[in-house]
């Protein structure tokens, strides 16, 4: 039985929109949650008194805030670049703290699509890269802890940490209850652990923080993957959507739609169409359980 809200992470043309519009958009869909990314949700552009609006704004329109998508690479050999990037994540997580809201997503980086992200193993050796990171990580979990805010950590293709095993590893050296994941199967399904129930299972109700809802199909490798429609890719969702009850998660799920070709060549960059469209393709998955 679902014991987790549907949510909807308001990136693409909702990006560019006016939270009301979004909300009312992904409330008439049947959507119980949104997920805010930094272009409606940020301390550097909005007042707190603004920040606190949008998220009252949401309960009204009878959606849950499930979380705010940060998403800062740390991995970079620019100091006063990381510097400034800590430096938002912490403003982030001290805005949630004051609008109480539960979970922020971030990642680790180095980037693979930005062309000045360094190279593991060829501009930063993995050893530093680490250094680095647990450096950057102790700071934000420090403003976690104080202000009582989850943060979900996400594994991404191409990153420092990248699936199942490389998350663990920073995860389980802060043993900390505010710092676990937020699960996207499809990253693990690129890196070829294609047992998402058993991870999801391993990971337990404790660990994870949030979800993302993305298929995926293809090798960790620019041009070579593709984040499909859901159903279309190799993540096992019936089977992971009966793992997430067994474990008794009952958090948000946020669809992360990047089936970026069929979002322009298909909807014409619509993506309520894209939200509606994948809505119902969970509720089709969910109903043959």
């Amino acid at each position: 039985m679902k014991q987790w809200k549907l949510e909807f992470m308001a990136s693409l043309a909702y990006a560019a929109m006016q939270p009301q519009q979004v909300v009312s958009s992904l409330a008439e869909i049947g959507y119980e949650a949104v997920g805010w990314t930094l272009a409606h949700f940020n301390p550097r552009t909005h007042t707190l008194g603004q920040l606190l609006e949008l998220v009252e704004l949401t309960r009204n329109g009878g959606l849950e805030v499930g979380e705010i998508v940060v998403q800062q690479d740390y991995i970079t050999l620019d100091d006063a670049l990381r510097e400034e990037r800590i430096k938002l994540s912490i403003e982030c997580i001290e805005a949630a703290g004051a609008c109480r809201l539960p979970v922020l997503n971030f990642f680790t980086g180095p980037a693979p699509w930005d062309p000045s992200a360094p190279v593991i193993g060829k501009d930063i050796t993995e050893g530093a890269a680490w250094e680095l990171l647990l450096s950057v990580y102790e700071q934000v979990l420090a403003a976690a802890e104080k202000h009582q805010v989850f943060i979900g950590v996400e594994g991404v293709w191409g990153m420092l940490c990248h699936d199942y095993y490389t998350t663990r590893l920073l995860v389980d050296h802060f043993n900390s209850p505010w710092l676990g994941v937020n699960f996207d199967p499809s990253h693990d399904i690129l890196a070829g652990n294609l047992d998402i129930p058993w991870i999801t299972r391993q990971w337990g109700q404790e660990r994870i923080h949030h979800v993302h809802l993305k298929d995926a199909i293809g090798k960790p490798k620019m041009g070579e993957f593709l984040f499909p429609l859901i159903g279309e890719g190799l993540v096992p969702w019936e089977a992971f959507f009966q793992t997430l009850d067994d474990i008794g998660y009952c958090g948000c799920c946020s669809v992360e739609f990047e089936s970026f070709a069929y979002h322009e060549r298909v909807l014409k960059g619509n993506t309520e169409q894209a939200a509606r469209r994948t809505f119902e393709d969970i509720m089709k998955i969910l109903n043959k359980q």
